[in-house]
């Protein structure tokens, strides 16, 4: 890794570590944080260690109180009842719950959270591109039972294939209806006129999420390739530049993943390297990373539990994002 890489790496990771009592919803101070994000911010520490699985070394080590907290929690009955205060998320809260279990647990409260999944959930009926893709995606790792399509039935349907960038001007290319969708975002203040963002927030979050589910965060091949592949790059390229420009932290984190998940290399582009020295920039003395953007950051005069509630998402994304970067190439890819 790169000396800012480092950086960012130990200093998430330790900041994580020394934070984890605000992801426990049973720990005694606890009021830090409700249990709906609790519940949330505990799935999102799993994510992180289970991609830790793939590059050891020191970062076992940083991480080695997450694993003993989320070991004890996968054991507590009571704790996958948490996700029933998100009742839209609530069953793909139980599915991520199962797949990310940490190994060699008594995985009897994953099977009965499995068990009180509805049937069509686990079907494509109804359900979008990217919520089937992030169905499967957990669902095989849980090694559950679902009637979802193969990935590469998938992939042509995903939002790194569908969505298209706006233009200067406002009019996305190709698609005069995500134009008009674009500039009502700008109209409300996420984008002034002349530096209109190439995607919409939540287009921004699917493009990244179909990345992560179609590639495992970089692990699996994604079933790109030609046209299709040179036009998600450069739907990140573009996205990724304009949130450098607006210190967008958590997303600008997500889209140097997922550049590494379509063949680059991060740190040889230029805007995944920008984005790594704004991560850096923003990165606190005590290692966290204080908001979603520089927009939404913690006050100063935010308590421990406030600060927790702004900084953590962006926090872990960003350490999420080191350790995909230092994971290695798969052998199967080819740049």
């Amino acid at each position: 890794m790169t000396s800012s890489l480092d950086q960012l790496s130990a200093g998430t990771l330790d900041w994580l570590g020394a934070n984890l009592d605000h992801f426990d919803p049973y720990a005694a101070d606890a009021g830090t944080a409700t249990h709906q994000q609790a519940a949330k911010a505990v799935l999102e520490l799993a994510l992180l260690r289970h991609c830790s699985t793939w590059t050891g070394g020191p970062h076992d080590e940083r991480l080695g109180g997450a694993t003993a907290l989320l070991r004890k929690l996968w054991q507590r009955p009571e704790f996958p009842r948490l996700f029933d205060a998100h009742l839209p998320s609530a069953p793909t809260y139980g599915l991520a719950f199962a797949a990310l279990a940490p190994d060699g647990i008594d995985d009897s409260v994953c099977r009965a959270t499995l068990a009180r999944l509805a049937p069509d959930f686990l079907s494509p009926a109804g359900k979008s591109p990217l919520k089937r893709m992030e169905i499967r995606f957990y669902a095989d790792k849980a090694g559950a039972s679902h009637t979802i399509e193969p990935y590469a039935e998938l992939v042509g349907q995903s939002p790194l294939v569908t969505l298209t960038a706006a233009t200067p001007g406002g009019a996305a290319e190709g698609d005069a209806a995500k134009g008009d969708a674009a500039k009502g975002d700008a109209a409300t203040g996420e984008a002034a006129d002349g530096d209109t963002a190439p995607l919409t927030d939540s287009e921004g979050y699917s493009l990244t999420h179909a990345a992560f589910f179609l590639g495992d965060y970089g692990r699996t091949p994604t079933g790109l390739d030609g046209d299709a592949l040179a036009h998600a790059r450069e739907l990140v390229r573009r996205m990724l530049d304009h949130c450098v420009g607006q210190d967008r932290w958590d997303l600008a984190a997500e889209l140097v993943v997922s550049q590494f998940i379509l063949g680059l290399e991060p740190l040889r582009t230029p805007s995944g390297a920008a984005a790594v020295e704004c991560l850096v920039r923003a990165q606190r003395s005590d290692g966290a990373i204080p908001g979603r953007s520089a927009a939404l950051m913690a006050p100063p005069s935010a308590t421990a539990g406030e600060f927790f509630r702004k900084a953590y998402h962006t926090t872990l994304v960003t350490a999420l994002m080191t350790l995909v970067l230092s994971s290695g190439r798969p052998s199967w890819h080819r740049d």
